[in-house]
C-alpha cells in the first residue's frame, strides 16, 4: 500500500480545503453538506475534517463529529471517502484505523457510528459490506428522514467491548440526529 499520512484538522483551512473538495464532490454529488454546513460545523468545535495525504495531495477525506457524555463517548463519522481511482485499496481500512486511533486517543470514545443508505443497489451493498468488512454491525432499524427520499440504517462499531455501547438503530439515530440538528442550527 502507498505510504499515507494523516492529518485532522479543527478550524477551517481554505487552501485544504480547496484540495479535499474534488474528492468530497465525487463521492457524495447529491444531498452532501455545502462547505457553509462544513466550515461551520469546525467553526462552531463540533466537527473535524481528517485527510490522508501522499507525497503531499490528499487521496481520502472524512467528516467527523461526536456525540453522547462521558462513558457514552462516541464518534460519528458523518463523511468518509476515498478517490476514485484508488478504491479497492485498502485506503478506506486505512483511513478507518486512523480514525479510530485518533477518537480513542484523543476523546476516549467507546464506539464509532455511521448511517448507510438502506438500499438495494449494488452500490448501496458494496458501501455496507465495507463497513462490515471493517466489523461495524448494521442494525436493523430502518430511518427514514423527511428532507431526503433514502432510507437509512445505522451501524456500529463497538470499541471497548467490556463496555455497553447500545446496538440498537434507534438509539443511534438519537446520537446521528442530535449531532445533525447541532450541524445544520443557524448560528
Amino acid at each position: 500500500m502507498l505510504e499515507l499520512e494523516f492529518t485532522t484538522i479543527e478550524t477551517w483551512d481554505k487552501a485544504l480545503w480547496a484540495r479535499i473538495e474534488r474528492i468530497y464532490r465525487e463521492a457524495f454529488p447529491y444531498g452532501a453538506k455545502t462547505k457553509v454546513i462544513l466550515r461551520s460545523m469546525l467553526d462552531r468545535g463540533i466537527g473535524y475534517l481528517h485527510t490522508a495525504m501522499h507525497q503531499g495531495e490528499v487521496i481520502a477525506m472524512a467528516v467527523t463529529g461526536l456525540g453522547g457524555k462521558g462513558e457514552e463517548r462516541i464518534l460519528i463519522i458523518d463523511y468518509l471517502a476515498v478517490e476514485h481511482k484508488l478504491r479497492g485499496s485498502g485506503i478506506g481500512t486505512w483511513m478507518l484505523e486512523q480514525l479510530k486511533a485518533w477518537a480513542i486517543r484523543e476523546h476516549g470514545v467507546e464506539g464509532i457510528i455511521i448511517e448507510a443508505e438502506s438500499g438495494t443497489t449494488e452500490a448501496h451493498l458494496e458501501r455496507i459490506q465495507f463497513w462490515q468488512r471493517n466489523e461495524f454491525v448494521l442494525t436493523s432499524y430502518v430511518h427514514q428522514y423527511s428532507m431526503v427520499p433514502e432510507p437509512y440504517q445505522a451501524m456500529i462499531l463497538p470499541l471497548d467491548r467490556s463496555k455497553h455501547v447500545p446496538d440498537d438503530g434507534k438509539a443511534l439515530f438519537r446520537y446521528i440526529n442530535a449531532f445533525h440538528r447541532v450541524a445544520y442550527r443557524k448560528s
